[in-house]
């Protein structure tokens, strides 16, 4: 059945596109614009293009097909395995990758790398996303866990869902938090002016977030900040530390990067990762290298 609204005299004047975005915050205004080229968009009953300017009172349907998600294939594509064993794996996922399949990254991804190294993962995430218990964002580097039986999958969820886990990054801001040491509490949602942005919402908009943050080093008033995780709510950091006044490098989503110390990349690695190993109980604690675009930031003396 398709979905069909109605223009209100307040929508009227919008791009067809920018209207149906607005009644269907769900899909995002690309997936729209395709499918009214498609023909599955009506005004009226006609065809229209996404430019079309909307006036009060014009009946809009629109059909939007069920997702079909494509099986992942196995890609012989390298990896940076930091622990392998029956159950789980973790690796130093690389900035610039992609972690499961979807649309406008179909492959290529860790999971397409991860079924030719393993053959088989989990069965939780489904054909486009097996084994994926937690996801980093594309230009995020750092410690990622999957798993590779049913019952680690439901586990490793259970810790993140329980906050047993302990997630450090290390990320690179924009000026020097003030003070040097603190905590960050909000409520974080989707910013209602940009779907694809996520903002500090009042409460009890949205959902609970904490971020603790300690500046390491700082280098011509940027600085190098640990960050430390107990929630994992969408771009956290990079919102949070916004928050404070001081985006990440290299983030063109939340910050200016042609205003900024030029880097090379969005400076977020998830650095630390601490576990419960879901059969043995043994707790099990990772370090992914910093990448080499990190070391200008350093502090002479290392990370301790």
């Amino acid at each position: 059945m398709p979905e069909i609204f109605t223009v209100a005299p307040d929508q009227a004047g919008q791009r067809l596109d920018r209207f149906l975005c607005a009644c269907l915050p769900e899909l995002s205004r690309a997936r729209l614009q395709a499918l009214i080229k498609e023909g599955a968009a009506l005004v009226n009953g006609r065809t229209a293009k996404p430019s079309h300017e909307t006036t009060v009172g014009e009946e809009v349907s629109i059909e939007i097909p069920p997702d079909k998600p494509a099986e992942a294939q196995a890609q012989d594509i390298p990896l940076d395995i930091l622990y392998e064993d029956e159950h789980l794996a973790v690796l130093n996922k690389a900035s610039g990758m992609v972690v499961h399949p979807a649309h406008g990254n179909e492959d290529g991804t860790v999971v397409n790398a991860l079924l030719h190294r393993f053959g088989a993962l989990s069965s939780i995430g489904g054909v486009a996303r097996p084994g994926i218990v937690h996801r980093l964002d594309k230009e995020t580097s750092g410690c990622l866990i999957v798993a590779r039986s049913d019952a680690a999958h439901q586990h490793l969820s259970a810790q993140f869902a329980e906050r047993e886990l302990d997630k450090i990054y290390l990320a690179v801001t924009s000026g020097t938090p003030s003070p040097r040491q603190g905590s960050v509490q909000t409520h974080l949602g989707r910013d209602p002016h940009d779907r694809l942005k996520m903002t500090v919402l009042p409460a009890p908009a949205g959902k609970w977030a904490h971020t603790d943050y300690e500046v390491l080093h700082t280098l011509g008033g940027d600085a190098l900040v640990k960050c430390t995780l107990h929630t994992g709510r969408t771009h956290q950091i990079r919102v949070h530390m916004k928050h404070l006044g001081h985006p990440l490098l290299g983030d063109p989503t939340y910050s200016r990067p042609s205003k900024q110390t030029k880097a090379p990349r969005l400076m977020l690695h998830a650095w630390r990762l601490g576990i419960t190993h879901p059969v043995s109980g043994k707790r099990l604690d990772f370090e992914a290298p910093l990448p080499p675009e990190f070391t200008l930031w350093l502090p002479p003396e290392g990370l301790g």
